[in-house]
């Protein structure tokens, strides 16, 4: 039934990305495959972790935003290419989720993606996980890490992946970097410093995230790390549209608000997870 489920929700994803430049909406992505319209919207955010409509929108302005970069073609154009009706309309969702309008997005020259393009795995994966089964990544991972960042690319505003990867080469060699596998696959990834106490980077697959990853990631470090200190990480502010649902897991998890932060240029909040917190979930 998993199998079937998701590929079901693979050929919607490759009929949007077919007809990205047509109009595209759950009816007719639906009426295409010959399913039911509120079945689909259910499995589809079940699986990917997206509603379709957002799926389509931040697959449709990443392209805009490789056009803009790499192509000469008016913003005009642009805007009614990805399917907006107007270059008034294309610039405000445009600004919202990329906290830049699309002159200067182009002005600036660098190119990053809100959503690639999701490649599911088809077999069913497993649901139930411990901490026990984290690991320590090693170099033989980065590959495999890289995909799983690809897949996550949602939860890396503004992510540099030069950067990203010195540091990640870094944290192994630190023994900072956790890996967690599903059948050889890089389902869960977590970079974190015993410095500061804090969580630098964090992955979990989409089809993994109702699955309670992250909280095994958590739990690790929690009592194997970092016992009895603070945890922090930082996370998109409140009302961020490019948010997709990680500010709500994490206060779901335990952590509390503390100071809005501005990182590389993007509005942030950090989160803290206390030691007593972790304490009373253990009981």
């Amino acid at each position: 039934m998993q199998g079937k489920t998701t590929d079901i929700v693979s050929q919607a994803i490759r009929y949007i990305e077919d007809n990205l430049e047509n109009k595209l909406e759950l009816d007719i992505i639906a009426a295409a495959l010959y399913y039911s319209k509120f079945h689909l919207h259910r499995i589809f955010k079940k699986t990917v972790g997206l509603t379709i409509y957002d799926y389509i929108q931040r697959r449709r302005l990443t392209e805009a935003a490789k056009l803009l970069v790499f192509s000469r073609k008016p913003i005009i154009e642009i805007a009614l290419i990805s399917g907006y009706k107007s270059q008034q309309a294309f610039a405000g969702i445009f600004k919202a989720m990329y906290k830049m309008t699309p002159a200067k997005f182009r002005v600036t020259g660098e190119f990053y993606p809100l959503q690639l393009e999701m490649d599911l795995i088809r077999e069913p994966v497993k649901i139930n996980f411990t901490k026990d089964e984290i690991q320590f990544a090693v170099l033989s991972d980065i590959n495999d890490w890289m995909e799983l960042v690809s897949l996550t690319i949602d939860g890396y505003p503004c992510l540099k992946e030069a950067e990203y990867l010195e540091n990640l080469y870094r944290y192994i060699s630190d023994k900072k970097a956790l890996i967690l596998r599903d059948e050889g696959r890089a389902i869960g990834a977590m970079g974190f410093s015993a410095d500061r106490n804090s969580i630098d980077f964090l992955a979990v697959h989409p089809q993994y995230r109702n699955l309670g990853v992250t909280k095994i990631f958590l739990d690790k470090l929690s009592d194997e790390f970092l016992r009895g200190k603070e945890i922090s990480l930082t996370t998109y502010r409140k009302g961020d549209k490019a948010d997709t649902g990680y500010r709500e897991e994490y206060l779901q998890l335990g952590f509390e608000q503390r100071e809005l932060l501005v990182e590389y240029g993007y509005l942030t909040q950090r989160f803290v997870f206390s030691p007593k917190h972790r304490e009373e979930t253990k009981k």
